[in-house]
């Protein structure tokens, strides 16, 4: 197995990227078209506009077909397509394309390069994976835990798919519907969960050490 993680400086259409994973939470996708788009104003020419797509690469698994699995940053990738963007360029992680076809799915998930779990947390086949970014499902936990970690609620960790960890911790103690209706109090009572020592297994937690 090749890996080069070099960058692929020949454009790749972003809806010809395949995703590992089925959701995003869509208001992280909503923050970064923001982001973009004031990034966007302050620098107009393509020139600004494609260095900057060069410092964010989508990092991908070059698979059967010759086809490029995403396998981190899927929200950038909404994100980009939501605003108009049509190609991108890629870091190639790994060259899997000599993995038989029916075997694909299986090495990237024992890499912790796919997360085949739904919008309620309930692990799907492999073959329910989207097959554009524009095809993802909205998780509003993932949102949440998100929005949980930039406030502090937990720390980043290099643990793979720490921030869905996180979205399954969350659902599993408060409603989908809370969470939609008033996305302020839920992150209120996101922080006081993450503090608890319910949440010691998880990663980045950075709650209290004791009770002392």
């Amino acid at each position: 197995m090749a890996n080069t993680r070099e960058p692929i400086l020949q454009p790749i259409p972003i809806l010809s990227l395949r995703p590992t994973q089925m959701t995003v939470g869509m208001m992280e996708v909503k923050r970064k078209r923001k982001h973009l788009r004031e990034h966007w104003r302050q620098h107009k020419s393509k020139k600004k506009q494609g260095e900057f797509l060069g410092r964010h690469a989508i990092p991908v698994v070059l698979g059967p077909n010759d086809r490029h699995y995403v396998i981190d940053h899927h929200h950038l990738a909404r994100a980009l397509h939501e605003e108009g963007v049509s190609d991108i360029l890629v870091t190639l992680i790994a060259d899997l394309t000599m993995v038989d076809p029916d075997a694909f799915w299986g090495v990237l998930d024992s890499h912790k390069w796919a997360y085949p779990y739904d919008a309620k947390g309930e692990r799907r086949h492999f073959t329910d994976i989207p097959k554009t970014v524009a095809d993802l499902k909205d998780d509003p936990f993932r949102s949440l835990a998100g929005e949980l970690r930039r406030v502090g609620g937990f720390a980043k960790d290099t643990t793979p798919f720490s921030e869905f960890l996180w979205a399954d911790f969350l659902r599993r103690k408060m409603s989908r519907k809370s969470v939609e209706d008033n996305f302020e109090k839920a992150i209120e009572k996101a922080l006081g969960l993450a503090k608890s020592k319910d949440a010691i297994y998880l990663p980045g937690w950075c709650g209290a050490a004791s009770d002392d």
